[in-house]
């Protein structure tokens, strides 16, 4: 401890906290804390500690009380968070502290505001990014969002750190996993491995992103996890005497050569290993290259790292025989996400391909924490900041660049986020990794969009299908094609991929272009004919007449034969138009036409309310269905925890915060939420739903509805209930003034003997 306090500046010293003083949830998390700063005063970053320990307060504050399902304070959440930042991913203070507060802003009542007047611009920019991004496809209907992945990784690259501090959040959500819900637990396993471990991978975090795919299994498929769990248990004394064979030599030859080295096994991880068996269809025994060995050396003074794996190399291959082609020159010429190393494949002393990588110590570094491992190949004192800009470009190019086949797993974000895999194969047994419920046509575009284009249909195992045939794993695929083929509208009906979805638009969108200009020219054409000045506002009447608001449409059914021009068309665009649609174009019309100052006015001539979006907005009886309405998807009534929406007429449209489409406004229309407190409403009843599920009895019927009716004067507006082999099921819709009513209404009924469970469900 001496040592380390010698690297801080003079002006700041550890805190010291008498840790026999406190409770045990103090004791534990000033330990937490204790082991975050032990941590970050190991690494070559400024020393900040100050601002750190001012940081995990004000988060140990605004968490305080708070504890998460397992039982322990919810502040050990953000202090491990802020952990994996700093010890697994190499980061620095600006970034421990956004770790530490990441959580605030969206969990308590303290705003971005306030984290920028205590900390700065630059953690409060992290924290609100982290904030924004816990809707949309980070969040909880990611699988309903439409925004590109890719795009929104772009925008958040104005500060990577965003994204690496919430890959460090699911890395600590998924190690305490146990503690949720199963249902909850198989979500967040499918999304993770379907965004962040790919994620994960493409920034060079290697070992976070076989972690969360290994946790991912281990909850989505948990009978196959024991399972290749147990059987590596099994075999690892085999895989030890193999490995001690194949290093006797290895090791005095390389210590002849005067290296400081270590070279140890490394076990393929469970996913791939099941990745492997579902693709070859081979059980776990004939998987053979389920171990590597891996050698990390520290470099020689004045030799290069480059030239000593290749002198490594040598000297393997002096002992063992190579395979050549499944060498791997990383070294000359690293991954996109930075990885290097020397990868070869020898013949070992038991008659097994054993894969050997050969790497330095920074190499390996950089393998397992990505691009923010060279920052501890820096002099002291490293700017965190300076540093991140150089990462920063990289990562960009890299976004900006993909290869072909290194963000594919994007395509199927927006529509697949959390289905499961299919494995399919081509008739020259390539396979293709295809979303579960994906068809044919999917698979057509998973090949090549020209393929998709001009598919006419497909054999699935040599049977002829549509083009709609749901594929299996294990399927056989073989397109059959043709030219006169083109993209169909009907066809977005049933594909699943965004792949093909975009292609088949991007088709259908250019076809329509065209048809719209031969249109276009067909009009023409008829004014010419009829001696008619063919003005936009002859046209627009034109497309006013047959009911179109826009010419485009006039166009495109003239083009496709919908609409036939007559031939008198002086009479059309003269007389007086009935048609309905003729206001509305009109003033849309007029609108369009209007000078953005005349439209200002019309606006603020509406005198839409200013709301306080600092402070809850109050819920008053009085004002129901006049300053704001309650949202017809989810119908919350008082007590439901709920948040508001300023709609365009500026009302305020109040959901549950639970409800689905409230997510997406929140993902996508932040800056119309509104915090929202009920105040008391007592002459307003809300219709609420109750299900009821019991064991079926003489009277239990008139039970219910006397206790409903007589001991709490509510009035039922629906009741259906149906038995069967001595259970039954009802749903019981009631008016009430707040869930209040409910909560005191299910306990009530749940009293009577044969009712086994009463609950509120949506409507």
């Amino acid at each position: 401890m001496d040592d380390t306090k010698d690297k801080l500046n003079s002006t700041e010293q550890l805190p010291t906290v008498d840790l026999s003083t406190l409770s045990p949830d103090e004791r534990m998390i000033q330990e937490g804390f204790n082991d975050l700063l032990n941590d970050y005063l190991n690494s070559n970053h400024r020393r900040k500690v100050e601002l750190i320990t001012k940081a995990f307060n004000f988060a140990k504050q605004a968490h305080s009380g708070v504890k998460r399902r397992s039982g322990e304070p919810y502040i050990m959440h953000p202090i491990a968070v802020a952990k994996i930042v700093c010890s697994e991913m190499g980061l620095g203070s600006t970034s421990i502290c956004s770790a530490l507060l990441h959580d605030v802003v969206e969990d308590t009542e303290y705003t971005v505001e306030d984290i920028q007047n205590m900390f700065g611009e630059k953690i409060a920019q992290i924290v609100d990014g982290l904030t924004k991004i816990s809707g949309g496809i980070f969040g909880e209907q990611a699988s309903a969002q439409a925004e590109n992945f890719r795009k929104l990784l772009l925008t958040m690259s104005d500060d990577i750190r965003v994204i690496l501090i919430k890959i460090a959040d699911r890395l600590h959500n998924m190690r305490t996993l146990g503690s949720m819900l199963p249902a909850k637990q198989f979500k967040i396993a499918g999304e993770t491995l379907y965004l962040y471990a790919p994620l994960a991978h493409r920034l060079g975090l290697f070992s976070i992103k076989t972690e969360l795919e290994d946790l991912s299994f281990k909850y989505e498929h948990p009978h196959e996890f024991e399972m290749i769990s147990r059987k590596l248990e099994e075999t690892a004394p085999m895989r030890e005497r193999l490995f001690q064979h194949f290093a006797v030599p290895v090791d005095a030859k390389l210590k002849s050569m005067g290296l400081n080295y270590e070279m140890k096994a490394r076990v393929k991880s469970i996913y791939s290993i099941w990745n492997k068996m579902e693709a070859k269809k081979v059980p776990f025994e004939d998987i053979y290259d389920i171990y590597a060995v891996r050698i990390i050396f520290d470099p020689l003074p004045g030799v290069d790292e480059k030239n000593q794996c290749w002198d490594i190399y040598s000297a393997i291959t002096d002992i063992y025989r190579i395979r050549p082609d499944r060498i791997r020159d990383w070294v000359s010429r690293p991954k996109a996400n930075g990885y290097q190393a020397l990868h070869m494949t020898v013949m070992g002393p038991d008659g097994q391909w054993v894969e050997i990588q050969i790497r330095s110590r920074r190499m390996d570094e950089i393998a397992e924490k990505g691009f923010a491992a060279h920052w501890k190949y820096k002099e002291n004192h490293v700017d965190e900041d300076t540093e991140l800009d150089k990462w920063l470009q990289t990562i960009t190019e890299i976004l900006e660049n993909p290869d072909p086949n290194a963000l594919d797993f994007l395509d199927t974000i927006k529509l697949n986020l959390f289905s499961s895999e299919i494995f399919v194969f081509t008739p020259k047994g390539d396979i293709k990794t295809l979303p579960q419920g994906a068809t044919a046509l999917d698979f057509a575009y998973a090949l090549h969009s020209d393929v998709g284009n001009k598919c006419i249909g497909a054999k699935v195992n040599h049977k002829l299908v549509p083009l709609s045939h749901k594929l299996s794993s294990g399927d056989q695929v073989e397109v059959l094609t043709s030219r006169s083929q083109n993209p169909q509208p009907e066809w977005l009906n049933f594909v699943t991929t965004a792949r093909a979805r975009t292609k088949i638009t991007a088709v259908i969108k250019k076809a329509r272009k065209e048809a719209v200009k031969n249109g276009e020219a067909l009009v023409l054409d008829a004014f010419q004919r009829a001696k008619e000045e063919p003005s936009t506002q002859n046209q627009d009447k034109l497309a006013m007449y047959f009911g179109f608001n826009k010419r485009d449409d006039l166009y495109y059914s003239v083009e496709k034969g919908e609409v036939v021009l007559p031939d008198n068309i002086h009479k059309v665009i003269k007389e007086k138009n009935d048609n309905p649609l003729f206001k509305y174009v009109k003033q849309a019309l007029r609108m369009a036409t209007k000078s953005s100052d005349e439209k200002m006015e019309e606006e603020a001539n509406e005198k839409k309310p200013v709301f306080d979006k600092k402070k809850p907005y109050l819920l008053r009886e009085d004002e129901l269905n006049k300053s704001y309405i309650l949202a017809d998807c989810c119908k919350p009534i008082p007590g439901d925890e709920s948040l508001g929406f300023i709609n365009d007429d500026g009302k305020v449209v109040v959901h549950k915060r639970s409800c689905s489409i409230a997510m997406r406004l929140k993902s996508s229309f932040g800056e119309r939420i509104l915090n929202t407190v009920w105040s008391s409403h007592q002459n307003v009843s809300f219709e609420a739903m109750l299900e009821v599920k019991g064991i079926d009895a003489v009277g239990v019927l008139n039970d219910i509805t006397r206790i409903i009716s007589n001991e709490f004067n509510v009035d039922i507006t629906r009741l259906l209930i149906e038995a069967k082999d001595g259970v039954f099921a009802g749903r019981i819709k009631l008016k009430v003034h707040d869930v209040e009513d409910i909560q005191k209404l299910c306990v009530r009924l749940s009293k009577i003997e044969s009712i086994k469970s009463v609950a509120r469900v949506a409507d």
